[in-house]
């Protein structure tokens, strides 16, 4: 698990760091926890508090790795911020025979409050996502 997170289901956290945050999440599944990551990508930017999605994307991702997985997952937040103006404020994300089916509820940027700059880009040094004995955990850098 990241950090001393055996006592909780599923949770996130992210860590500013110069230009970049280090984001971390952990949960009892492999789906649950790339959910939680891009929940805890979207809090360093944004607060979605009480915020209602104004519509659903879905996305089909089948990548050969877990790494490949959450690197696309992030990289297509990141996509659909800049180029729609979309943020997710709810993601659930189900397994398929070659990859993960995702469903997006999304709300328009000028539905949130910002509190920093977007991220720009998923850093690929140090990504991580692997089960241990309490679930799922990953860890990845995004620049600011």
């Amino acid at each position: 698990m990241v950090g001393d997170t055996s006592y909780y289901e599923s949770g996130h956290r992210a860590v500013a760091q110069e230009d970049e945050f280090r984001i971390e999440a952990w949960a009892t599944s492999r789906e649950n926890c790339l959910a939680e990551a891009v929940a805890a990508m979207v809090e360093c930017f944004a607060d979605v508090s009480g915020v209602r999605p104004t519509c659903v994307g879905r996305v089909r991702l089948a990548e050969p790795s877990d790494e490949d997985l959450l690197a696309a997952l992030l990289d297509e937040i990141l996509c659909r911020l800049e180029e729609d103006g979309q943020i997710p404020v709810d993601m659930e994300a189900n397994e398929t025979e070659d990859g993960l089916d995702i469903r997006l509820a999304l709300a328009t940027v000028t539905d949130v409050r910002l509190t920093a700059s977007p991220p720009t880009d998923v850093a690929w040094e140090d990504l991580r996502i692997r089960p241990g004995p309490y679930g799922w955990s990953c860890a990845i850098t995004v620049d600011s």
